[in-house]
């Protein structure tokens, strides 16, 4: 018998989606067998089969479902308005939405290269939606005449760089509380970008 006493599709498939992710960004999707992701779950190995065609398609099931939830936050998010309303409101967004979401966000950045050519495609075109919304928001903040930048993409890609790095350091008990964070790093971005 593959399946658990009293398990269903609709219980099981977010349980194996929640071991792959926990055991993907503590070991790696390499080093993770579907034998493990299997025992986290309390299923047998076989039984993984009816949630999902295999690691790959987990991994990227996973991946796409972040950049998905993602993409669809900041729209929801988006105060729309001058450059640096929506400058500001960006750096909130991506720390307050990354620094919920610490496993998805390292799979997502780590695990890239484990992707086959045709998934990655989907993936980096997500991404680059994503660089995309800030590399807009400083082309608009450049005609405003409000910041000075040699390259918008570049900038893009350093701020985006530099926000992320806040899920390495960040402790809930830290120093800093996570709005002081985000407020820290609004001026650090208004800095960066002349404004």
């Amino acid at each position: 018998m593959a399946r658990k006493s009293g398990s269903s599709a609709e219980k099981t498939r977010p349980l194996v989606h929640a071991a792959a992710k926990r055991l993907f960004a503590r070991h790696g999707f390499a080093a993770v067998s579907m034998r493990q992701i299997a025992a986290e779950v309390g299923v047998q190995a076989g039984a993984l089969y009816l949630y999902t065609p295999d690691k790959q398609s987990l991994l990227f099931d996973l991946m796409q479902s972040h950049m998905e939830e993602l993409l669809a936050a900041w729209a929801q998010a988006d105060p729309g308005g001058d450059a640096a309303t929506r400058l500001q409101a960006f750096v909130e967004f991506h720390i307050n939405f990354n620094l919920q979401r610490v496993e998805a966000v390292f799979i997502s950045y780590m695990e890239l290269r484990n992707l086959t050519p045709e998934n990655f495609t989907v993936i980096e075109d997500m991404r680059r939606a994503y660089e995309t919304v800030l590399e807009d928001i400083l082309k608009a903040g450049m005609a405003d005449g409000i910041y000075r930048l040699e390259d918008t993409k570049l900038t893009a890609l350093a701020i985006i760089a530099m926000l992320n790095g806040v899920n390495t350091w960040y402790r809930k008990d830290g120093r800093l509380s996570r709005a002081q964070v985000a407020d820290i790093y609004v001026e650090m971005v208004k800095r960066a970008v002349g404004g």
